[in-house]
């Protein structure tokens, strides 16, 4: 059978493709333009764990090209080393090491040596995770407890302030996991990323919410008070329905000051059970801690009223299409994917299981929090209140 040649991209080609990769195109859509299955581009980015490699640069310290040349002419010439060092404003022992290692007084070529310089410097560089086994060690296990590479790095410099072989940045164990070809973190740890992706997506690719209905007599989230805006006080929430397969839901409740977490099973998505989840749910806090709820306009909290009745905690709705006005309960939701990927079917899980993934997060430490944990800070809040 005759194999098919396919031409592979151009130089120009590939920057275009990265280009529009970090754009936020999809991989079908490049290739598309460059008439390739989006298989072809993914073989393309997945090497590189979709992070684009940087440009090759020669050093501005390295031999070129025309002093290479110079060099060899020199040799023809039968000149002493110091004397071609002297006129290249090089060292001696710069020159030497040049020709031994280029095939010596009678084998050296300057453009053959010149190309086995730019060949050399493509050897990988070894990571700061490979160099410390110690270090890899701890940033592996605090991945297999679904801590972030942010909450890993944070937690690492306050743990050891004076011990730099301890410490290590975020996209470096992000590089680490992508790009397995460093041969340090297994391929095996991207799965405990709470977006279990396999190589980086860009920033730019985002996706459009969904419309929301329509709430009678709710307050708008502008009449809410300053003191709830600035995070000046604790007790005031935000909270969502995270949706299921099979038209399950879960209700996620986070503390807007402290980002303390709880998460409540409700039956459906019908505004009955959820309310009556909810007054559960807050029927055990302190009335201190818990003095206020940010929604946005979903039509599970229709009868917003009767929860207000029960609890005496006042209901403020998002503008429409306005998700952050709810940040830390949007961001709390992304976390949730972690433990429960789209497609889940939450009616399986109990209320100990939610409890217990509620707890997970919450003794994670947070960078919002200077990299303590939710729990630590509610904590000190209910311990204030007694």
């Amino acid at each position: 059978m005759k194999r098919i040649y396919r031409p592979g991209l151009t130089p120009a080609q590939k920057r275009e493709m990265w280009d529009r990769y970090q754009r936020g195109e999809t991989l079908s859509g490049i290739g598309r333009v460059f008439g390739k299955p989006s298989s072809s581009i993914y073989g393309q980015i997945s090497p590189h764990g979709g992070i684009r490699p940087a440009p090759r640069c020669r050093s501005r310290l390295a031999l070129t090209l025309a002093e290479r040349e110079e060099i060899s002419r020199g040799l023809v010439a039968q000149r002493s080393i110091r004397a071609m060092a002297r006129s290249l404003g090089r060292s001696a022992s710069t020159v030497s090491r040049e020709i031994q290692r280029n095939g010596g007084y009678d084998a050296y070529r300057a453009s053959q040596a010149d190309e086995q310089a730019w060949a050399r410097a493509r050897r990988p560089k070894r990571c700061k995770l490979a160099r410390y086994p110690a270090l890899r060690r701890i940033v592996a296990k605090k991945l297999k407890r679904d801590w972030s590479p942010q909450q890993i790095a944070g937690w690492l410099k306050c743990t050891y302030p004076q011990d730099e072989c301890y410490q290590v940045s975020h996209e470096t164990i992000y590089r680490s996991l992508f790009i397995q070809a460093r041969g340090v973190l297994k391929k095996e740890l991207q799965q405990q990323l709470r977006s279990q992706r396999t190589i980086r997506r860009s920033k730019h690719a985002t996706q459009k919410g969904l419309g929301r209905g329509r709430i009678p007599d709710l307050i708008s989230i502008s009449e809410r008070p300053a003191s709830v805006e600035d995070r000046a006080v604790p007790g005031h929430w935000e909270g969502d329905l995270l949706k299921g397969s099979k038209n399950s839901f879960i209700a996620t409740l986070v503390e807007r000051q402290t980002r303390y977490v709880m998460l409540a099973k409700v039956p459906s998505m019908a505004t009955e059970g959820v309310i009556n989840a909810l007054i559960k749910q807050a029927k055990k806090l302190p009335t201190e801690l818990y003095k206020s709820l940010t929604w946005d306009r979903g039509k599970e909290l229709t009868d917003h009223r009767r929860f207000s009745l029960a609890t005496d905690v006042k209901v403020y709705f998002c503008d429409p299409q306005s998700p952050w006005q709810r940040g830390s309960n949007e961001n709390t939701n992304r976390l949730l994917r972690q433990y429960f990927p789209k497609g889940t079917d939450f009616s399986v899980h109990s209320q100990a299981h939610l409890n217990k993934v509620a707890r997970r997060l919450n003794e994670r430490p947070r960078k919002t929090l200077e990299f303590e944990t939710p729990a630590e800070r509610f904590n000190a809040c209910v311990a204030a209140t007694d």
